[in-house]
């Protein structure tokens, strides 16, 4: 998936509603869900074609980037890490992230990253591919 990098940043960014976050934070322990622009997107579990796909991308990259085995190492990948971006802020999960270990030299202690990763691997599915391609894209290139 290419993403343009030139979008001019929103000049302001209200914060997300209190019935947003009171109904993100409500939701069952594990429910795939993300606030996008200030949206609330709830989806299903993937199905185990898209596990399958996630799974194998990550462990083809572990050995060389996370642990530097065959590869040039110097990263943190992680499965489904909970993003908070941006001053609203938007609230996501993508499949795969990665963070340059010199960036992240330690995981934080606490259920989400503020820290946006430099690399990030969406697998689509019908489900949720336009939303991966339109609106997670323009956030994760913000």
């Amino acid at each position: 998936m290419l993403v343009p990098m030139n979008e001019p940043a929103r000049a302001l960014d209200p914060a997300n509603s209190a019935e947003v976050e009171a109904a993100y934070a409500a939701l069952p322990e594990g429910t795939p869900a993300a606030i996008l622009d200030g949206e609330l997107h709830v989806m299903t579990r993937p199905r185990p074609a898209h596990a399958r796909a996630t799974s194998s991308i990550s462990g083809e990259l572990h050995g060389p980037f996370d642990r530097g085995r065959d590869g040039p190492g110097g990263w943190v990948i992680l499965f489904e890490p909970e993003l908070h971006l941006g001053r609203r802020p938007d609230k996501m999960a993508p499949d795969l992230a990665g963070w340059r270990r010199e960036r992240l030299p330690a995981l934080p202690d606490t259920a989400a990253f503020t820290l946006a990763p430099d690399w990030i691997c969406e697998v689509l599915s019908e489900g949720t591919e336009r939303l991966d391609r339109i609106k997670k894209a323009r956030i994760y290139a913000r």
